[in-house]
């Protein structure tokens, strides 16, 4: 009996070590901030809204293409959660993005627009209503890099897309340096979803957001969709 008991006094604490060595684990993890960004948009507080839509009518055609409506900001764990709407939503070849944000982090939103590049959905900046129809809104930041992943890129009348020059929150040791490499990023990025780098050099202009007049966009190659290009020769 008192063998027995040794035995499983051991396994407690055997177990009681383990937990412990995996608690103070997960504490050191918890205590960076990007871990603790990241958990707590993942299960606590998503900062993005991502609901299907049934048939979204975005040229006012009256036919409709299924979509996920995308609202709020680009967190830290943006991507995983885009990816999971995405499978449930199971959209298929030229399926649709529909974007509304005002931006967030710049590495998700890059992931997030090569999920959408991968799966050959397209996209456009907008809220659906109910009755399919597109309401005009605005992605600014990095959300235009997200927006940037579709295979055809739509311009809705009266939504708008805004553009600045990204700042990194992390230390530097040296910001010339740093902001060579992110804007070699993004060149690289926008380069691959064949948008031209005039974007990027808008990008760089300023500190604060500037609203591209859907002409520009459409001349940097950020807007594809010709039916846009009608729309915009027609007014």
């Amino acid at each position: 009996m008192a063998v027995v008991n040794r035995r499983l006094i051991w396994r407690v604490a055997i177990f009681a070590l383990i937990l412990a060595g995996v608690v103070v684990r997960a504490y050191r993890d918890m205590s960076q901030p990007e871990a603790w960004a990241y958990w707590k948009d993942q299960y606590f507080s998503p900062s993005l809204k991502l609901s299907p839509v049934a048939q979204l009518d975005l040229d006012g055609s009256g036919h409709g293409r299924p979509a996920l409506a995308v609202t709020g900001r680009i967190g830290a764990a943006a991507a995983s959660l885009f990816r999971d709407a995405l499978d449930n939503a199971h959209l298929a070849p030229g399926g649709a993005v529909l974007l509304s944000s005002p931006g967030g982090d710049l590495d998700q939103a890059i992931i997030i627009g090569e999920i959408i590049r991968s799966h050959g959905l397209v996209t456009a900046v907008g809220i659906a209503e109910s009755s399919g129809h597109v309401r005009p809104a605005y992605c600014a930041s990095a959300c235009v890099l997200a927006y940037a992943g579709g295979k055809a890129r739509y311009g809705i009348e009266g939504s708008m897309l805004g553009v600045h020059r990204f700042v990194t929150t992390q230390p530097m040791h040296d910001p010339v340096a740093e902001t060579q490499r992110v804007d070699g990023m993004l060149l690289g990025y926008m380069t691959k979803m064949g948008v031209a780098s005039s974007v990027v050099e808008a990008m760089s202009q300023t500190r604060d957001v500037r609203w591209l007049p859907t002409r520009e966009a459409v001349a940097m190659n950020l807007i594809t969709d010709p039916i846009a290009s009608r729309r915009i020769e027609a007014q």
